[in-house]
Formats: C-alpha cells, structure tokens, sequence
C-alpha cells in the first residue's frame, strides 16, 4: 500500500543505499550469537583501524568490504542479509538485501546513521563480516558460524 509510511529500518537502509530483495530472513543465525561474535570478550578483529587515522573512514570501507569478499558474505546474486543500522535494529532481524553501489559501506552507514558499526552475514547463515567501533578503533570483525 502506497500510503502507509515504511518502517524506520526500512527508510534506513534505503538512505544507506541498500535495497531489500526479500522479507525477513529466516536462514541467519540467531541475532544475540551475531552480535556476541562481533562484541564478545574474546572477539579479535581481523582489521584495526585508528578512529583518528586522516583516512580512517577510507581504510574501514577498503577493509570491510576486502573481508567481506573474502568472507564470502555475498550471495551469488550479491545478496546478504543485515541487522537494520538502527537502534532496536535487533529487534527486526536479519533482512535480505543487495547492495548495488558495491562500495563505501561502513561510510554510507555512518552518513545516515552517524555510527560506522553494522552486522552482515551470508544469505546461508554462515559467514559474518561487521563493522564496529572500540574504543579508539574501527573494527572488522569475521566470524564463521558452524551449521548443523
């Protein structure tokens, strides 16, 4: 219906230039074992950025989405699905979604969001690729689920 307004995650993400192909998905792992992955204590980031770096927004978008490839976040149709930057954005669950700009990631997110920090995984579950901040660095972070 075109006059009912869309939700706040979904305005979010579009602002970001991420377009939703699918509903909610329900192949992610579960949210809290995604977020632990990317901010328990024992987490080590496979990039480090200093927050204070001259082109640290640069480096972070050149990182995450170097490990994100590596990772293999994305589907073979480009497709992955993402937590909604936003607060609550747990609350809403993975959602499916492509990203046709195919660059700058991290950076299009702080524009809308004023925070770099977001969790990815692959459309099967499997493979997680973030971005997040501690304390004075940017962070990516890999994980790789194990799937029963």
């Amino acid at each position: 219906m075109k006059d009912r307004q869309a939700p706040e995650w979904l305005d979010t993400l579009g602002r970001c230039g991420v377009e939703m192909t699918g509903k909610a998905a329900t192949d992610g792992p579960p949210v809290n074992a995604a977020i632990y992955a990317v901010s328990g204590f024992e987490v080590e980031p496979v990039a480090a950025i200093p927050a204070s770096a001259p082109h640290a927004a640069d480096e972070l978008d050149e990182a995450w989405h170097h490990h994100a490839s590596q990772a293999s976040l994305y589907g073979g149709n480009g497709e992955f699905l993402i937590l909604p930057p936003i607060p609550g954005g747990s609350e809403v669950g993975w959602v499916r979604v492509k990203d046709p700009v195919g660059k700058n990631l991290p950076s299009r997110i702080s524009g809308v969001s004023g925070s770099p920090e977001f969790v990815a995984v692959s459309v099967d579950g499997r493979h997680l690729c973030a971005a997040s901040v501690e304390e004075s660095d940017y962070w990516v972070v890999v994980h790789e689920f194990k799937i029963q």
